[in-house]
């Protein structure tokens, strides 16, 4: 399976995190993230450290953190252990970069990444390691050039990795990403995987660089094309309602929350995925024929791109 190096796992992603944010702030041409370094005392259950970055009332960007976290326990939490049964037992370390973006005009999609790197250690046993990730659109108002734009540039990075790996990771996002409350997908996807050992770990890193740097280029180009784009208050309103459902499904379904929370993480890193502001309305049903119901009819389910 190839020789495992965190250090250079460790290296890729605090560069990642770097040059992610300074995309970021040149996209938005007036904000710039304020990093938290902080470093957690290790305890029976966590230790580690990370460097949590966040940008707030930018031009362009109402909040966006970029986070890198390097962590470590004796044990497993139960949201790690329910999917890996044979975790249990086993010391771990996991680092990783996650990232969530709120723009300010509605018209401009809300964007998450991340990519991870777990180890589960036992003595006189071989460790178990894995890789998991990918990145995901979530629009208000979308625009079908964008959205085959995000997907086109997962088409082709996930290419070199073999024919089948982004239908694969594809349809398993459009899977992950879905609120069986609702009855409907967080957004229109992307790119999702979990337990990726199956290459070489070079390749898997490989990979896992692919997709780090393949997020900007999939979404920088849909924020400097919208950025300008003229709303009221009604897109305003529709944009807050709508990140009610990214809160839901972050605190309800999203595994690398309920990790953090369960393993006695650090609860501000965790939460910094939150919109600054969200709202809900009781019964709520868009306008038949508005931008608002094409929303939920054409792109809220799983489709070909």
């Amino acid at each position: 399976m190839g020789q495992v190096d965190k250090g250079a796992v460790k290296a890729f992603l605090l560069q990642l995190q770097d040059n992610i944010c300074q995309q970021l702030e040149e996209a938005d041409g007036q904000s710039t993230f304020v990093e938290d370094a902080w470093q957690k005392e290790a305890t029976d259950r966590l230790g580690g450290g990370g460097r949590t970055r966040v940008m707030t009332d930018g031009a362009v960007f109402e909040q966006g953190g970029v986070n890198f976290s390097h962590v470590t326990g004796k044990s497993m939490p139960a949201s790690a252990t329910a999917h890996r049964p044979e975790l249990a037992g086993r010391s771990f370390e996991a680092m990783g970069v996650s990232l969530v973006i709120h723009p300010r005009n509605p018209y401009i999609p809300t964007s998450h990444a991340n990519v991870r790197f777990f180890i589960a250690e036992k003595e006189d046993e071989a460790p178990i390691w894995w890789f998991g990730g990918g990145f995901d659109l979530t629009p208000f108002y979308p625009f079908e050039e964008d959205c085959q734009h995000w997907h086109d540039v997962a088409k082709e990075l996930c290419a070199p990795f073999g024919e089948s790996v982004y239908a694969e990771h594809k349809a398993w996002c459009d899977k992950y990403f879905f609120l069986p409350h609702r009855d409907e997908t967080r957004g229109v996807g992307g790119l999702f995987f979990d337990d990726l050992n199956h290459w070489e770990f070079e390749k898997c890193l490989d990979y896992i660089k692919a997709v780090g740097e393949g997020f900007t280029q999939a979404y920088v180009p849909i924020v400097n094309k919208r950025k300008d784009t003229e709303y009221g208050e009604r897109e305003r309103e529709f944009q807050l309602y709508r990140r009610g459902r990214y809160v839901e499904f972050n605190l309800v379904y999203d595994r690398g929350t309920l990790f953090g929370l369960q393993s006695g993480g650090r609860t501000e890193s965790i939460l910094m995925s939150m919109p600054p502001l969200a709202r809900w309305e009781y019964r709520y049903e868009p306008e038949e024929g508005s931008p608002e119901a094409r929303l939920y009819s054409e792109f809220l389910k799983p489709r070909e791109w």
